[in-house]
């Protein structure tokens, strides 16, 4: 291939610009021109089709920095409608007047969803991303579990229905996304910092972390050291709940829970999806962290903090917080940024090949470490066409501890080991700098706009 295209879609992560860099960087050694599409999918449906060159005369523009976090060619929720013909016909002869022969596209699921009616046209390459870690399977025929369940309202009707009790972490397809070490990162010390708060006025927090139907980064957030982590997987149980906050209470006078935004109980409650949705279609959530709250008010009380010394009631001895959007912003730490850079720099490989639909996915073993495969896309597909949420394996979560398990443990080892480099240390120090307060921002949306062309 002489000139290829790439785009980033859905959500942004901490590591999007790492892995353009790494597509761009692998693009240069095979002499590929890279074409950057603006605002993911909405910017192949716009008839002008604004793209910039990310590496005119093969040599990677400046504004490209592997360290900075989003992404400076911009993503949305756009997608394009996998029905509408005329649609897809209008974007493949841009692509093709712009002389672009292929397409890799940087997102999650909904962004291979996407990418799928593209493929028809043209070879399209997916290079995942995304905080949730839930990009990938458990192990390769899990697909093949999930069936139509119209009263399943969990998974929008589709139920796991045979899950294996065991799963080994050689046998995981697509190990870990970048994004997500970065976001475990932000988390943790989140977590670090609301416990002395907890602690100092002997309060309860509960600290609602993303994930949606994924409880990856609740448990990631294990190296904050909660007390509890609950994950959308298990449902919850009340009773068992109650009685351990109260031996945590009782014993050290505070407590912090950590739970996944998509957690609910047996009934569907809790964090249960609302009728509104994002601009991917994605059904919100109505607040798993303020609706535990009011529960554990309930039941506790205000005597039962009177009790341990407290003059205030339950439901000024229970906080909530959210941490948000900064768990996917910012710099990303040295894991996401150079595995980012690797997978990306797989995907125009594997684009060069003219393999079509497929993503690039960064697998792990204890023998050779972590390895750069690819698969095709279809093979996450379930019998129905439908690419679920990967979730936590039962078997990495005690449920009667609520932390993960010894395997859960060990799935992490691998990732945050040598997840931090000291250059984020010194881009830490480098917060007060005085030039900061002489300065202000400087986005690179300001450089991009310059670059900027549009098909004739």
């Amino acid at each position: 291939m002489k000139r290829i295209a790439i785009l980033t879609a859905g959500g942004d992560t901490p590591a999007l610009n790492a892995t353009l860099f790494g597509a761009v960087q692998q693009a240069n050694e095979l002499g590929i021109e890279v074409y950057g599409l603006l605002k993911g999918f909405d910017g192949m449906i716009s008839p002008r089709l604004p793209h910039v060159r990310l590496n005119p005369l093969f040599s990677t523009i400046p504004e490209l920095d592997p360290c900075q976090g989003g992404t400076i060619i911009g993503a949305s929720r756009t997608y394009i409608n996998s029905e509408d013909k005329e649609q897809l016909q209008a974007v493949a002869g841009r692509m093709e007047k712009l002389g672009v022969e292929g397409l890799i596209c940087i997102g999650g699921d909904g962004t291979i969803n996407g990418m799928q009616p593209l493929s028809e046209y043209f070879p399209c390459v997916l290079a995942p991303k995304t905080i949730d870690n839930d990009l990938g399977l458990n192990y390769i025929d899990e697909p093949n579990e999930w069936i139509r369940d119209e009263n399943d309202s969990i998974h929008d009707g589709y139920r796991h229905a045979t899950m294996r009790d065991t799963v080994t972490l050689s046998e995981i397809v697509n190990y870990v996304t970048p994004g997500y070490a970065t976001a475990v990162f932000v988390v943790a010390q989140s977590i670090e910092r609301i416990r002395t708060t907890a602690e100092s006025h002997r309060r309860i927090a509960i600290i609602e972390v993303m994930g949606r139907d994924s409880g990856y980064i609740a448990l990631g957030a294990a190296y904050g050291q909660p007390d509890m982590i609950m994950i959308p997987e298990v449902d919850l149980d009340y009773p068992k709940i109650i009685t351990r906050i109260r031996e945590l209470y009782d014993m050290q006078k505070h407590a912090v829970i950590v739970i996944g935004e998509g957690v609910q109980d047996a009934e569907g409650q809790l964090g249960a999806k609302s009728q509104s949705v994002d601009p991917a279609g994605n059904i919100k959530f109505s607040g798993a962290a303020e609706r535990l709250a009011e529960i554990l008010v309930t039941e506790l009380g205000d005597s039962y903090f009177q009790k341990n010394r407290r003059h205030d009631a339950a439901k000024s001895a229970i906080f909530t917080r959210k941490i948000g959007h900064t768990q996917r912003g910012g710099r990303p730490i040295l894991f996401d940024r150079f595995y980012a850079a690797q997978l990306g720099g797989k995907a125009v490989e594997i684009l060069n090949r003219e393999h079509n639909n497929y993503l690039a996915t960064l697998n792990w073993c204890p023998e050779a470490g972590f390895t750069l495969e690819e698969l095709s896309a279809n093979k996450l597909r379930d019998q129905n066409g439908i690419i679920h949420a990967r979730e936590v394996h039962h078997s990495l979560y005690s449920e009667q501890r609520f932390q993960p398990s010894e395997l859960g443990r060990q799935y992490f080892a691998p990732i945050f080991q040598n997840a931090i480099g000291h250059e984020d240390m010194e881009a830490i120090k480098c917060l007060f700098s005085p030039g900061n307060l002489l300065t202000r921002y400087q986005s690179f949306n300001v450089e991009m706009q310059k670059r900027i062309r549009f098909l004739d």
